[in-house]
């Protein structure tokens, strides 16, 4: 026996008039996706006034839907809903290689052509690719997707580095947590980074999310006893950033030769030492532009550990394509009008 949900609009006290955003709903649907979009787009949040996001859910085909989990779904809206929406999010697609109907293909054609952004999680790449709507463009998925994608859509530059790429009108992100990723940067680009840091209190995870898929790919699962050895010391290489960090000395401070230490602090967290200091050290700096606009960009980088602007500056080019004070300008400080 199947468990029947209706899912219906928004419906808080508070009716707001922000953009519209439109998740589709289809036989198959994958319910952690969906969830995802419902929980940043959707739930209701009175506390960020009328100019929130508006949420709908659009269903592509007759119902009643299966849904994952032996759920059975009932959408009230059609294909239709497209034709109004700002942004539209396709949860991941029931099966990698599974069709595109052609009503949906072409009414996500026409919601491109007139300005409205689309975005994928996770499988739903394949929903954008057969739409004919990322020829030509970077896009990401799931590890586990790239080559089905790849070979069936060789146009497509496909980056399985990275937790999400934003191409303006066109969003993908790799795996289905990624897509929380995603949705907490489409809020930050369109209310600023205090109403999407808001958001991620409420998701109980962190504004950014440092690092790509290849931390997940393959990755050896440490031995218990190693996580608990090196958990402290790991805390403290984050408290103390601003500190010079040599192989050494951390080596030292774990008990273990520098080799082992190494190798061991690969297997727990995925990454070399250095570039789990960088991806630190970048993290603290984006923390702080971000929140304290009086400190000087010169002490920024001495308490990230970067130890001189022209050295913070170089590590924000390369990684985050943007210059220290032009990241503060974008999310510095920055209010929603829905929350002032």
């Amino acid at each position: 026996m199947t468990d029947s949900v209706k899912i219906m609009p928004n419906s808080s006290p508070l009716q707001t008039k922000g953009p519209l955003v439109a998740a589709l709903a289809y036989d198959g649907l994958c319910t952690f996706e969906f969830g995802i979009a419902y929980e940043v787009f959707g739930l209701p949040r009175p506390e960020m006034g009328e100019d929130w996001y508006r949420f709908s859910v659009c269903g592509i085909e007759p119902g009643p839907l299966r849904a994952a989990g032996g759920l059975t779904v009932a959408v009230n809206k059609g294909l239709e809903i497209l034709d109004e929406a700002d942004l539209i999010i396709v949860p991941g697609w029931r099966a990698i290689d599974a069709p595109v109907p052609e009503p949906l293909a072409q009414a996500l054609r026409e919601a491109h052509q007139r300005g409205a952004r689309i975005m994928s999680l996770c499988s739903g790449i394949a929903v954008l690719a057969g739409s004919g709507l990322l020829a030509n463009r970077r896009a990401t998925t799931h590890w586990r997707y790239v080559a089905s994608i790849a070979a069936r859509y060789p146009d497509i530059t496909l980056d399985a580095g990275v937790l999400y790429i934003d191409e303006g009108s066109l969003l993908t992100a790799a795996g289905s947590a990624a897509g929380i990723d995603l949705c907490l940067h489409v809020v930050r680009g369109d209310f600023g980074s205090e109403a999407a840091n808001s958001v991620a209190r409420r998701l109980v995870v962190p504004p950014h999310r440092e690092g790509g898929q290849a931390q997940f790919i393959h990755a050896p699962v440490p031995e218990e006893r190693e996580g608990i050895r090196l958990g402290p010391l790991i805390e403290w290489m984050r408290e103390s950033l601003a500190e010079e960090q040599p192989i050494s000395l951390l080596a030292k401070r774990a008990g273990m030769s520098m080799r082992t230490f190494q190798r061991r602090f690969e297997a727990t967290t995925g990454l070399s030492v250095g570039e789990w200091l960088l991806k630190e050290r970048l993290r603290h700096a984006r923390d702080l532009l971000e929140r304290e606009l009086a400190v000087s960009l010169d002490d920024i980088a001495i308490s990230s550990g970067f130890g001189t602007l022209a050295t913070m500056r170089h590590h924000f080019r390369k990684r985050l394509g943007t210059s220290p004070n032009a990241y503060r300008k974008s999310f510095g400080g920055q209010r929603a009008s829905c929350l002032h």
